[in-house]
């Protein structure tokens, strides 16, 4: 068994695969393997895949018609075999002594999920829009901190970072919550991550940058909301709410969907009326807030 499954989901990438995979090959940690999942590429992201793998032999290379970043990872998730898993997004740069030094750390603690941090670097022409993916002015190392607790602290402190490349989480512990993605959705993280961090209490902080997240002209980030955003964000709080109905959820529905609705405001304004329909009908109006409700419909 290895110590570390690394799923990593390749669609398009090209440009960037190769130190992504230089990033993950130089790793200090060597008992690891490499679960590189392309999901229908159509540039040469496959042929940088296989030039890896002849010459790294803990490289695995699944290929599937294209199913979205969920499915590429679902996918890798029913491959794994690894103590913990760390999902890498294919066009960042991980530290090399990243996977080590979670490794030793989670083992330290018996932790179910390890947290740690990212510093942002921005491709030509992406929008320069400041991310700040760092916690530790809310948590510290060597602290036990318990699922629920830990939700609330960071919702409160406007710290909660959904992102799976931030964290390092048992194997055992996913399969025993059953978790997977959803398939299909955008924004997918955000359904997730709360659900791995509401289901343990032995999650803890590890206060290092050990990611450089590259901010590409086409990101997610980088573009403004359109309806398939926020009607995925629907779709998030619909199977929050199954998963638990609880203070802690609504809470976490007003911190996003307020936000939300609010950036939202530019999608076509006939477009407008389906999405907020359906937040209405949902009962998430209260969520959403009179001010951004406001913005949605008038800026």
């Amino acid at each position: 068994m290895p110590k570390v499954s690394v799923i990593l989901p390749v669609y398009n990438v090209e440009a960037y695969l190769d130190e992504a995979l230089y990033s993950l090959e130089k790793q200090t940690l060597k008992d690891i393997e490499i679960i590189a999942v392309n999901d229908g590429s159509t540039d040469n992201s496959l042929s940088i895949l296989d030039k890896h793998a002849l010459t790294d032999k803990r490289i695995s290379i699944y290929s599937q018609k294209n199913k979205g970043l969920s499915g590429a990872r679902n996918t890798g998730l029913n491959l794994c075999q690894g103590e913990y898993v760390y999902f890498m997004d294919s066009d960042d740069i991980i530290d090399k002594t990243a996977l080590e030094e979670c490794y030793n750390y989670a083992k330290k603690h018996d932790a179910d999920v390890c947290l740690f941090d990212a510093e942002v670097f921005y491709e030509k022409d992406a929008l320069q829009i400041p991310w700040d993916y760092n916690r530790n002015d809310t948590l510290v190392e060597d602290k036990k901190y318990e699922g629920l607790s830990l939700f609330n602290l960071l919702l409160d402190k406007e710290k909660h970072r959904a992102v799976v490349w931030l964290q390092f989480t048992r194997w055992e512990y996913l399969k025993k919550t059953k978790l997977n993605f959803y398939d299909g959705l955008i924004h997918e993280d955000e359904l997730f991550t709360p659900q791995v961090i509401l289901q343990t209490n032995r999650i803890y902080y590890l206060n290092r940058k050990f990611v450089k997240h590259r901010i590409r002209k086409s990101s997610i980030v980088g573009k403004g909301y359109s309806k398939k955003n926020l009607n995925c964000y629907l779709t998030v709080f619909d199977e929050l709410f199954k998963f638990q109905d609880s203070p802690t959820i609504r809470k976490f529905a007003r911190y996003t969907l307020s936000k939300v609705f609010y950036t939202g405001h530019a999608i076509p304004f006939k477009e407008k009326f389906g999405v907020f329909w359906r937040a209405v009908k949902s009962g998430y109006l209260k969520y959403i807030g009179l001010k951004s409700t406001i913005v949605f419909w008038v800026k």
